[in-house]
C-alpha cells in the first residue's frame, strides 16, 4: 500500500495529524479498501497515528462486517458492498423483498403529505403503490422515481437540481441540498447499502451520502427501507444514525437479533 496514495484519501484534519474517533477511522479504512482493494497494518498505523494493535482491531471489525479479509500484515477487500453497482443491477437484487417493502412503505403515506424519496431501488419500488394517493408532493433526487410519478394525477413531483450520477440515476450536489433546506418534509423514505444498530444507515458514495444527509435533516420523520441483505453490512459513510429513525421497514429474512436490538432502542420495525 502506498502511504502517499493513502494520504490523498484522508480528510484534511487527519493529514494534519489529528486523531479520529473509532467509527470515523474505520470508515476511512473502508474507503481506502474500496479504492485500492488492499491495505497494510504498518501503513495504516502511520497514516492514522495509532498503534498497530489498534489497526488490527479495526481490520478484525471490518472482517466481521464482511468488508475485509485479513491477510498476513494487512487486509484485502472482501465483498462488493463498498463498490458502486449499476442501478439496473441493484434493481434486480432482492426484487420480491423490495416490492413488499415498497408496498408497506406506501401504506404509511397519507394523502396531502409532502414526502421525500431518495434515489434507491427500494424507493422506486414504492412508486406503483403511491399512485392511488391524492394531493401528494414527492421530493426526490431520483430520476427514475420522478419519471415514474410525473404523469400521475394527484401527485406533484419536485426534483432538486444538481449533477447527474449515472450509477444511481440521481442528482447530487449543493443545488439539491439548498432546495431541500427550503422545503418541509413530513416523511423521508431512504434506502441504504448497509445498516447496523451502531453505524445506522450507510452508503458508498460521498456525494450521495451528503445529499441523503440533507434529506434526513429536512424531514420530520425518517423511515429506512432496507431489505435483509443490508443488515450487518458497512458502507463508506453514515448518513443517518439509528436514533434519527422513526421506523424501519424490512423483510422476514432480517437477522432477528439485530431487529430486537433496534426495537429495544425504541425504533419501530415492520416486517413486510
Amino acid at each position: 500500500m502506498d502511504l502517499e496514495k493513502e494520504k490523498a484519501y484522508a480528510p484534511a484534519a487527519l493529514t494534519a495529524g489529528s486523531s479520529l474517533f473509532t467509527n470515523e477511522r474505520r470508515q476511512q479504512i473502508a474507503h481506502i479498501l474500496g479504492e485500492q482493494q488492499r491495505v497494510t497494518v504498518p501503513a495504516l498505523s502511520q497514516l492514522f497515528s495509532v498503534s498497530e494493535v489498534t489497526i488490527r482491531k479495526d481490520l478484525a471489525w471490518l472482517e466481521a462486517h464482511h468488508f475485509a479479509v485479513r491477510t498476513h500484515g494487512g487486509a484485502v477487500l472482501a465483498t462488493s458492498h463498498s463498490l458502486e453497482m449499476g442501478f439496473d443491477t441493484r434493481e434486480k437484487l432482492q426484487h420480491n423483498e423490495k416490492e413488499r417493502i415498497g408496498a408497506a412503505a406506501a401504506s404509511y403515506v397519507l394523502d396531502g403529505e409532502t414526502i421525500a424519496l431518495d434515489a434507491s431501488t427500494t424507493a422506486l419500488a414504492m412508486t406503483q403503490y403511491l399512485k392511488a394517493k391524492r394531493e401528494l408532493t414527492v421530493v426526490t433526487n431520483g430520476l427514475r422515481i420522478g419519471m415514474e410519478l410525473i404523469n400521475t394525477p394527484g401527485i406533484s413531483v419536485l426534483i432538486p437540481g444538481g449533477m447527474l450520477r449515472h450509477e444511481s440515476f440521481s442528482l447530487i450536489g449543493t443545488w439539491g441540498k439548498s432546495v431541500l433546506q427550503q422545503v418541509h418534509i413530513s416523511k423521508a423514505f431512504v434506502g441504504a447499502r448497509g445498516f447496523s444498530p451502531i453505524e445506522g444507515l450507510t452508503d458508498v458514495n460521498g456525494e450521495e451520502v451528503e445529499l441523503k444527509r440533507a434529506i434526513v435533516e429536512a424531514a420530520k420523520e425518517v423511515i429506512a427501507i432496507v431489505d435483509h441483505s443490508k443488515w450487518g453490512h458497512l458502507a463508506f459513510a453514515t448518513f443517518c444514525p439509528l436514533e434519527r429513525l422513526k421506523l424501519i421497514i424490512t423483510d422476514a429474512k432480517a437477522p432477528a437479533d439485530m431487529v430486537e436490538q433496534v426495537r429495544s432502542q425504541g425504533i419501530e420495525v415492520w416486517i413486510a
